[in-house]
This record gives C-alpha cells, sequence and structure tokens, in this order.
C-alpha cells in the first residue's frame, strides 16, 4: 500500500508539473508585424508607448520596427513586403494610388492628426506676426512632402505668396535641413521636435508659431497597409490597431512626464526635460490622435492642402483608401 501510494503521490507530482507545460503548449503563437516608420520621432509618441507598456505584447503581438527614413522609401519597402505596415503620411498612399496600383495602400489607423513642425526664427521675435516672414529667407522642407504643402499652405493663408514674398529654399535634404540654419542658412525655418525645442535651449533660434495649429486636423501621419495584406490578416490588424487604441488612450490619460518616462529609452541622447517639453506641446496643440479613426472631414482637408500646393495627382475618395471598419470595431468592444 505504502508504494502504490507512493506511486501515486508521484504521479499525481509529474501530472502537476506536466499539465502546466501543455496548457502554455496550447497558446496562441507570438505574431511578428514588420513596422516601417518614415522618421524616428517623438511625434510619434503613442507608438512607442504601445511598445513600452506592454500593449503590442497583450495582442499576442511583436512589432519588428525599423526607421526607413522618407516617404519614396517607406512605400517601397511597403509595396515590395520589406514591410507590412508603414507609418508615413496619407498622402504617400494618393501618390501610389495615382500611379495605378493594382494593390492599393490603404490607411486603417491615424496616429498623428496635426502638422508636427514649427517655425523658428534666428532672432527672438517680440509679438510675432506672419507678414514678419515677408523680404525674409525662409528654410522650408523638402517638396511634395506633407511638411512643405502644410508651411506652404499656412503662408498663404496669411497672405504671403511664398514663391513672390520671400526666399523660398527647398533643395535641402531632410537630414540636413537643422544643420543649414545652425550654419547659418535662412532667417526662419521649419523644424520638427526636438529639434525645435533643443535648438531654442541651446540659444540657435525661437519657436515663434506652431504649423499644426494653423493647419487643423489632418492625416499627417497613419499606419498602413496594401490592400492585400489587410485581406489575409484581418485578425493581425485588428491586434495592432486596439494595441494603438489602447496606447492612444494612455497618452491621452497621462501626463507629459508620464508618457516621457515610458518613451525614455526610444530616445536614450535625448534630455528628459526636452522629452517632457515636447511631448507637452504636442498635447497641448492636440497633435497625438486619442482614436484611431481617420474621418472624411480631415481626409478631405488633406486633399485640400495637397491641392492648394499643386501636389493633387487626383482627387480620392475616402472610402478607396481608407479603412474605418477596423478602428471602429475596436473602439465599440
Amino acid at each position: 500500500m505504502k508504494r502504490k501510494g507512493k506511486w501515486l503521490l508521484t504521479a499525481l507530482m509529474v501530472f502537476g508539473l506536466l499539465f502546466p507545460l501543455v496548457a502554455c503548449g496550447k497558446k496562441e503563437a507570438v505574431q511578428t508585424i514588420r513596422v516601417g516608420e518614415v522618421t524616428h520621432s517623438l511625434f510619434y509618441a503613442p507608438q512607442y508607448v504601445a511598445i513600452s507598456e506592454g500593449f503590442f505584447e497583450e495582442e499576442g503581438l511583436k512589432v519588428d520596427l525599423k526607421t526607413t527614413w522618407g516617404g519614396d522609401k517607406t512605400m517601397t519597402a511597403l509595396l515590395s513586403d520589406g514591410i507590412d505596415v508603414a507609418l508615413v503620411g496619407s498622402e504617400t498612399s494618393i501618390y501610389v494610388y495615382a500611379q495605378g496600383a493594382n494593390d492599393p495602400v490603404i490607411n486603417f489607423a491615424q496616429l498623428t492628426q496635426t502638422d508636427g513642425t514649427f517655425l523658428v526664427s534666428r532672432n527672438e521675435v517680440d509679438n510675432f506676426t506672419w507678414d514678419q516672414l515677408k523680404g525674409t529667407t525662409f528654410l522650408g522642407q523638402r517638396k511634395g512632402g506633407m511638411p512643405q504643402m502644410v508651411g506652404e499652405f499656412v503662408l498663404k493663408k496669411h497672405g504671403i505668396n511664398p514663391q513672390q514674398d520671400l526666399t523660398l529654399i527647398q533643395n535641402v535634404d531632410f537630414a540636413n535641413i537643422a544643420n543649414a540654419f545652425a550654419s547659418g542658412t535662412g532667417d526662419y525655418v521649419q523644424l520638427f521636435e526636438p529639434t525645435a525645442s533643443i535648438f531654442e535651449k541651446e540659444g540657435k533660434g525661437h519657436i515663434v508659431a506652431s504649423f499644426g495649429e494653423e493647419s487643423g486636423h489632418v492625416p499627417y501621419t497613419t499606419f498602413m497597409s496594401k490592400k492585400s495584406f489587410l485581406k489575409e490578416n484581418p485578425e493581425a490588424a485588428e491586434k495592432f490597431t486596439r494595441a494603438i487604441y489602447k496606447a492612444q488612450q494612455w497618452v491621452d490619460s497621462h501626463s507629459a512626464e508620464e508618457i516621457a518616462q515610458s518613451i525614455q529609452d526610444e530616445f536614450k541622447d535625448t534630455p528628459i526635460d526636452i522629452i517632457e517639453t515636447v511631448i507637452e506641446r504636442y498635447k497641448s496643440q492636440e497633435s497625438f490622435a486619442v482614436n484611431p479613426v481617420l474621418d472624411e472631414n480631415e481626409w478631405e482637408n488633406l486633399q485640400n492642402i495637397m491641392d492648394e500646393a499643386g501636389e493633387l495627382p487626383k482627387e480620392v475618395s475616402h472610402e478607396t483608401l481608407v479603412n474605418t471598419a477596423i478602428s471602429e470595431k475596436i473602439m465599440s468592444e
């Protein structure tokens, strides 16, 4: 009886040890999503929060994130299946569609809803007004990209003809714009964060206006995939969007200090006080979308800005290149 009892106890112990392993074996496999971001920026804070706070993990996803540096390179990576999801300006999906793509690129989750650049003056300006740009040299962004189009849209909004009322420089590569200004080129420059705040802290320039506040809501940066990918991977698209939505809600309900602490590892070369300043600036002007839905009004505003800049190849309906069903389903849960 003792032997039998001993055997039974051993069997139960072994079963007890094996059962959890068997249960774990049934756990759903983690799926990797390859994401290409057009640049690595504090402007994309909710994306990094989704990573740092484990929201992708909770959905059974592993995000393989890489910076693809530029809208054209990002689209090339997406169309050639080098990445599954692109984080880039929505205007790129229109350019691709206008070229007759058989497998169009679909916007399915919006991340930012305003322009992310700021007008920086070389000299300190009291009581800045936009007409002070007349007769100056303005170092703008790359032609055809959203920053440049929004920049010109805002100038025209304030009665300034970019080609006649100032000297407009647009032949400097994105990566070299800040260095060109620091070296003495231009009286004003259009800069992203954290460069704008760093320049202000170092006395190299002064932030005098926000292009985001001036241009209104626009699908400035969205997550997009080829139509075929969304059709073949509906569950992955939902999980990805759900993680982004969790991050958007987290960012909306937490302070700039808490957000800065959460994403600090993504920007190890940027002082924490600068990260916090930038996040607060973007939060205050509502740059971070609080949900992933890209609505029709924003889509129309985007095309108006492109048309004003002479960069709209053809008008494309909202339903053709935007999928709101995924986001709406996630938000209704």
